[in-house]
């Protein structure tokens, strides 16, 4: 019995000792991504007041699922575009108005996603709400998607404006009916911005800033969105009307790939 003990005490130990290196292992899943360059802040810690509804890392997209790389519902921009937007808020807030952004800063791993998506034709989840007149096969044809983004770069943004107060907007639910993102604002997903004709990320020619089409109220929401950002350095992609970009910008030729995450921009 004596050797059948000690035969016992000896797995006991060796178990101890495999629980204990298992416990101070870090799950690869938990290992952290490349860090931003110190050029990079969270746009919350320059203008806290611009309300945040990040799309992407949520199944409320064109894909319907949550985007490679979005690991935290963060706006993450070059210092001088969040000290622009900043600047463009306060104007804004004098008037009644805010900012929203809807995406900022992208990885390239997030691009990949898309692009990965836009080339599986078979999946076609969001297209009652997001491309109802545009056929999948078009997509790379048609400018919708691309194997890069200038969001890559840190300094683009995707936002709209807000009149104050802001009413909450409603969950998403998947699921749900979906209506075509150019649809009347009453008809479409809800949104608390003001009424821009289409919906963000809205894969139609309707989405283009200057839209003959688009006319009244609409027209005018679009063309003051476009003069406040103008007026501090941005410059829009007239296919987009939420889609800005700051000039110049700090990284014209690089595209990083660290995640939208709280730990990328720390100490920023």
């Amino acid at each position: 019995m004596t050797g059948l003990a000690s035969a016992f005490r000896v797995l006991a130990a060796a178990a101890a000792a495999l629980l204990a290196v298992t416990a101070t292992a870090p799950a690869a899943s938990a290992r952290p991504g490349p860090k931003a360059p110190e050029e990079f802040v969270a746009l919350s810690s320059v203008d806290p007041t611009i309300i945040q509804e990040m799309r992407y890392p949520t199944a409320h997209n064109f894909m319907g699922v949550p985007v490679d790389g979005y690991r935290d519902p963060l706006c993450i921009l070059t210092r001088p575009a969040a000290r622009a937007l900043h600047h463009a808020q306060t104007r804004l807030l004098r008037r009644g108005y805010s900012l929203k952004v809807y995406d900022c800063y992208r990885p390239q791993r997030a691009v990949d996603h898309f692009v990965r998506w836009a080339k599986d034709l078979d999946d076609e989840t969001m297209k009652g709400e997001f491309y109802p007149r545009v056929d999948k096969t078009r997509l790379f044809a048609d400018g919708y998607i691309a194997e890069k983004s200038g969001h890559s770069r840190g300094s683009t943004v995707d936002l709209t404006v807000v009149r104050l107060p802001a009413a909450p907007t409603p969950p998403y639910r998947p699921g749900d009916p979906q209506v075509p993102c150019y649809a009347p604002a009453a008809e479409r997903f809800p949104d608390n911005s003001v009424d821009m004709g289409t919906g963000f990320d809205c894969f139609d020619t309707l989405s283009h800033t200057d839209d003959p089409r688009i006319r009244g109220e609409q027209r005018a929401h679009r063309q003051f969105l476009k003069k406040t950002l103008t007026d501090v350095g941005f410059v829009n992609l007239a296919e987009e009307w939420w889609h800005y970009t700051f000039k110049p910008e700090l990284f014209p030729d690089t595209y990083f790939d660290f995640p939208v995450a709280r730990r990328s921009v720390a100490g920023h």
